[in-house]
């Protein structure tokens, strides 16, 4: 699924929902940590072949702004309506299996430590119902 119209600024939108899913129980553990990054490698590097300008992989601006906010102990819902206000200004950057691979993510982050909690299977409901919301 390569693309090639994803920017800096989508990535970075797209770490503050998977920090919140993270920081959901107000803890982010190693753990999660971990999946987010594997994901990443594993799936994210596929989606787009978008570079910035050191030529890096514009990806990478997952674990980097996920890391900048963990380091400034972000809130899991100001992460959250940050990247819902985001999805609703750019909704064309989010294709069908974009929204799926952003739910994966999420789940996978939520299920890596201690399976899903509560609060975390609140936020990623959350999710899909704005996913399935018609923008106007």
């Amino acid at each position: 699924m390569k693309t090639k119209n994803l920017n800096i600024t989508f990535y970075q939108n797209i770490a503050k929902i998977f920090y919140a899913i993270a920081k959901a129980d107000n803890i982010v553990t190693p753990t999660e940590v971990k999946a987010l990054k594997k994901v990443v490698k594993e799936n994210w590097l596929q989606v787009d072949e978008t570079f910035d300008v050191f030529g890096t992989d514009t990806v990478y601006q997952i674990e980097i702004v996920f890391d900048w906010l963990y380091s400034k102990n972000a809130t899991s819902a100001d992460c959250y309506e940050d990247f819902v206000e985001y999805y609703q200004n750019h909704s064309y950057f989010f294709s069908s299996e974009i929204k799926k691979l952003i739910l994966e993510t999420s789940g996978r982050i939520a299920s890596s430590f201690s399976q899903k909690n509560k609060s975390e299977l609140i936020l990623l409901a959350k999710l899909n119902l704005e996913f399935n919301k018609e923008i106007a």
